[in-house]
C-alpha cells in the first residue's frame, strides 16, 4: 500500500484501518479518506469504463467536477470516487464494460 505516514508538514499519520470491497477484492482504506485515495493507495488506476468507447477511466480532476471517477457504491451507481468517503465495509464497483 502508497501512502505517506510521516508528512513533512502534516506529522505522522495516525487513521484507523477500515475495510472495502472493490469489484469483488478486499482492500484496506484509511478512515476518513475517499474511495479514489484509497483504491489510489492499493495501487487501483482504473475506476470505470467509458460507456461508448470502452476506455479505461481513471481519477482526474480530484474535486468532484469531472466526474471520470464515478463507481457504485453500496448498490448505488454514479458516486464520485474523489468526493465521497470511504466506510467500512462499503462495497465498491467500477461501472461500464461488464458492470450492471
Amino acid at each position: 500500500m502508497m501512502r505517506i505516514a510521516d508528512h513533512p508538514i502534516l506529522g505522522k499519520q495516525r487513521k484507523r484501518e477500515v475495510t472495502i470491497t472493490f469489484n469483488g477484492t478486499s482492500y484496506t482504506a484509511l478512515e476518513g479518506e475517499s474511495i479514489a485515495a484509497a483504491l489510489l493507495a492499493n495501487n487501483i488506476r482504473t475506476l470505470r469504463y467509458s460507456e461508448i468507447a470502452k476506455s479505461p477511466r481513471a481519477l482526474y480532476c480530484g474535486i468532484g467536477h469531472c466526474f471520470e471517477c464515478r463507481v457504485t457504491v453500496d448498490g448505488v451507481r454514479s458516486k464520485r470516487a474523489c468526493i465521497t468517503t470511504v466506510k467500512d465495509g462499503m462495497f465498491i464497483s467500477s461501472q461500464g464494460v461488464d458492470s450492471p
